[in-house]
């Protein structure tokens, strides 16, 4: 069977040299050497110890960028909800090491102050593209992009955050069901601006059948326009 690549090796070699030794008390030499590579192959493929913690972020945020860029204006809400799934999902795949990211940076301060930082990122770029998807430049619309945002990120970090402590069973499909509840918090952009005339039809993909929804949607429809 073939070695690891290095950058598995670095990452799987520093993971356990903190278990032993602490966050704090373990330095590149030491993860360099433990991977049996050198201290040039570990900046090679790491900025900084902290990166070795960290998933590559701006992978993700490159990701998430291209599924918003296919939507249209009338799928940008599902490309939202496509674009946070991605991001789990990476979790999910990574497994035990996410868990193991999750107590590191649980327990150290520096690591939470990046954990922080990268979830600013991905909150930045949600807020870009609501904001150009509203179309609106107000200062109210800005609030409501950034307000949006938020509670998009909110929602993934509140799932992802069950997941890795054992709490769910099926982290996607909850997922799922907490960004239709994000959604329903924020009514349509052009619907807001609108006279008030006209139908807006929202459609969003989810487990529940047609026969339970239909009456839900009945009744959006009954209400009028808020």
């Amino acid at each position: 069977m073939s070695k690891p690549a290095a950058r598995i090796r670095l990452m799987e070699a520093a993971f356990a040299l903190f278990d032993e030794h602490g966050y704090e008390q373990t330095t590149v030499d030491e993860i360099a050497a433990r991977a049996g590579v050198g201290r040039a192959t570990f900046f090679r493929h790491y900025r900084s110890k902290e990166a070795v913690v960290f998933p590559d972020h701006d992978r993700l945020l490159e990701q998430i960028r291209d599924r918003l860029a296919t939507s249209s204006h009338s799928t940008a809400l599902v490309a939202v909800s496509d674009a946070v799934r991605l991001v789990l999902l990476h979790y999910i795949e990574e497994g035990d090491l996410a868990r193991r990211r999750y107590t590191l940076t649980s327990t150290v301060a520096a690591l939470r102050d990046r954990e922080i930082a990268s979830v600013a990122r991905y909150q930045r770029l949600f807020r870009e593209f609501i904001a150009e998807w509203m179309g609106d430049p107000t200062q109210s619309a800005s609030l409501r992009a950034e307000l949006m945002a938020a509670a998009v990120v909110a929602a993934h970090n509140h799932v992802l955050r069950r997941w890795l402590r054992g709490e769910t069973a099926d982290a996607v499909a909850e997922l799922d069901q907490a960004m239709r509840e994000v959604l329903t918090l924020f009514p349509n952009a052009q619907e807001q601006s609108a006279s008030g005339t006209g139908t807006t039809v929202v459609a969003f993909r989810g487990e529940q059948d047609l026969d339970v929804l239909l009456p839900a949607l009945r009744r959006l429809i009954e209400s009028g326009p808020r």
